[in-house]
């Protein structure tokens, strides 16, 4: 579980009718003895091992909200035992591991799903629409910020602090797959630059910019940061997308969640109008689940299945490899095509 799936125990699954728990696994016992002062669970429903639990409780499918590390290796222990799955994002520390999970996804006719959760936001499906209805005419450049403050000095360093990638790898990964979301096609290249200022708690890159080059002659412009003393952003950052005929301005996911969702269109020489937003049933991680369950039970595939989600961990490995080199990756090469041609 991690302590993050103890936040989906008490929080996402509840709250789900489709889904019934019957075990919980983690190897540290003092992580399933905190489950428990959390949330009514009996001994007998918590387990050390994938693999006895699966053997006690007989399950269809198992969620993995492990660190990055244990999500492979889990996934695909589930899946050789005939379950579906649902991991959390990046859903593979590579590419070519993430293509060996859909391959046996596939071969045990298995659903594979991805949490994309930002995917499941009011604003982002509607400037989805209106990309796709073409209503401002041709889209030219995309501008994303994300800000946020989290130095982790003064000892007060979280998971996210220690990890190798903090920016690219646990936070930009859903700013990118929003992009392939809403523009609705693939990226060809990117150039990206990523540092940590020396006096953050932060052992990886903390700060990124990057130009995305998506096919259609679309141009990313993309800047996060976990250090910026700047105006906090949603979670989803704010965008700013110019199109033939005007402008989108949109942001979604705030610490409230769905309420502060936002779409404005600003055309020349008139007032901005604000976009009427869809009412979601489920929004955020509850709607990754209800989904995956859904896809189960209909026997189709899921949104943010690992197949489609390929391209968001290549566009996230290609962002790591050029801050790394220094130099642009191509993504358009027939090598990097292939690996995502499942």
């Amino acid at each position: 579980m991690g302590g993050w799936g103890r936040d989906w125990a008490h929080r996402i699954i509840p709250a789900i009718p489709e889904v019934q728990v019957v075990g919980y696994v983690d190897p540290d016992p003092s992580a399933l003895a905190r489950l428990r002062d959390e949330v009514p669970v009996t001994p007998a429903q918590c387990f050390l091992t994938l693999e006895r639990a699966i053997e006690d409780t007989q399950p269809e499918a198992v969620l993995v909200t492990a660190t990055l590390p244990g999500h492979a290796p889990l996934t695909a222990a589930a899946l050789a035992a005939g379950l579906h799955v649902l991991v959390e994002k990046p859903f593979a520390e590579s590419l070519e591991a993430g293509r060996q999970l859909v391959e046996l996804a596939a071969t045990r006719r298995k659903v594979l799903m991805v949490s994309q959760n930002y995917r499941f936001y009011p604003a982002a499906r509607r400037v989805a629409q209106i990309v796709n209805e073409a209503r401002l005419g041709k889209l030219h450049e995309v501008s994303i910020d994300f800000r946020r403050y989290s130095p982790g000095t003064g000892g007060a360093r979280g998971r996210h602090h220690m990890e190798a990638q903090p920016l690219l790898v646990d936070m930009s990964v859903h700013h990118f797959d929003l992009l392939r979301l809403i523009l609705d096609r693939e990226p060809e290249g990117i150039f990206c630059e990523a540092w940590n200022p020396e006096w953050t708690g932060f052992s990886g890159p903390s700060v990124a910019v990057a130009s995305i080059q998506f096919e259609g002659g679309i141009v990313v412009s993309y800047r996060g940061s976990w250090v910026s003393t700047g105006p906090v952003t949603p979670w989803s950052g704010e965008w700013r997308m110019d199109f033939e005929h005007g402008q989108i301005f949109w942001t979604s996911r705030d610490d409230d969640g769905a309420r502060h969702d936002r779409v404005a269109i600003h055309r020349p020489a008139r007032r901005p109008s604000v976009v009427p937003l869809p009412a979601l049933p489920q929004t955020d991680r509850w709607g990754t689940l209800t989904e995956f369950a859904r896809a189960i039970h209909q026997g189709r595939e899921p949104e943010c299945s690992g197949r489609d989600n390929l391209g968001t961990l290549a566009l996230v490995s290609a962002a790591v490899e050029s801050a790394t080199s220094g130099q642009p990756v191509d993504l358009s090469a027939a090598e990097v095509r292939a690996q995502l041609a499942i």
